[in-house]
């Protein structure tokens, strides 16, 4: 993509958005900390793959993915930059409650943890998630069917050692909620009564994208429908994340990763069209909206 493109296309950058802070020259992988992403399986594993290269391309130190042993070979194969643990799965390529152990084991070596990419649906999951959900003491971002497997379990109102940030579309708010799919007029003011509630970071995905942390409320203002397709969600998972696991601030680290995700499916959109867009797209243009962020002025110049 040609730099005028870029140029014409980046929108102005909101002052209050929050920016990573300029690498120091003498930093290594080790200051930018390790994102550890936990999903997949038979069928889904490319939602493992999409969230680490998501990861990767926002600027996380290390990445490693932690999936079913079924799909290692395949996920590691997509891309020779991240990490790949195999783990314990059922006879239907899910992980099992027996990789509970190692899961841990992993997170202690991690800065932030994702759940759910591709993860899918069992009897096994559900407390496997729920366990992690209210034990785990590192950052975690929730998304997919790591948010389904926490409405069954029981665990949303335990108060966990850690942040959380659950990133739900409608649907999966509805069950986190037990009510009905919001309708327009009401995201922003239930986004922000149920991340009290909850006592997380809550980013209901969609028109306008709406995050809460209890207190404070933000609209997203980037995105388009082009990104209503599969694997989209897994990217902003890898990209909040990696943001994480570099340091920023839950709250900052929604806001940026929800604004620069839409961001990127706005120059991919751009350039491609709208019906065209697939979620890896928006991961080739991940660069050029980190850029446009990065470079714009800080607030009060």
């Amino acid at each position: 993509m040609s730099d005028s493109f870029a140029r014409k296309y980046v929108p102005t950058i909101p002052q209050d958005l929050p920016r990573l802070p300029p690498r120091r020259p003498e930093s290594h992988k080790g200051d930018y900390g390790l994102a550890l992403i936990v999903g997949g399986s038979v069928g889904m594993a490319g939602a493992a793959a999409l969230a680490g290269l998501a990861a990767l391309r926002s600027g996380a130190g290390l990445v490693r993915l932690a999936v079913p042993e079924p799909c290692r070979n395949l996920v590691a194969g997509l891309e020779p930059s991240y990490m790949v643990v195999g783990l314990p799965s059922d006879a239907e390529g899910r992980l099992s409650l027996t990789a509970l152990d190692r899961i841990e084991s992993l997170a202690q070596k991690a800065t932030a943890v994702a759940l759910g990419p591709g993860l899918g649906r069992s009897e096994e999951l559900t407390p496997l998630v729920g366990h992690l959900y209210a034990r785990m003491e590192r950052p975690m971002v929730l998304d997919a069917d790591g948010l389904n497997a926490l409405a069954e379990s029981g665990k949303l109102t335990v108060r966990p050692p850690a942040p959380r940030i659950l990133t739900p579309h409608p649907g999966e708010f509805s069950r986190l909620s037990g009510g009905k799919k919001p309708i327009e007029a009401e995201r922003a003011y239930l986004t922000q009564q149920y991340a009290a509630h909850w006592g997380v970071i809550l980013i209901l995905k969609g028109y306008q994208t709406c995050i809460s942390n209890g207190q404070q409320t933000w609209l997203n203002p980037t995105g388009n429908p082009g990104m209503a397709t599969g694997g989209t969600g897994d990217v902003l998972t890898g990209v909040i994340t990696a943001l994480l696991a570099q340091g920023l601030a839950p709250y900052d680290a929604a806001r940026l990763g929800v604004y620069v995700h839409g961001l990127a499916g706005d120059l991919a959109a751009a350039e491609l069209g709208q019906v065209s867009l697939i979620a890896s797209d928006l991961i080739r243009y991940l660069p050029t909206a980190f850029q446009a962020v990065q470079q714009a002025p800080p607030e009060g110049d």
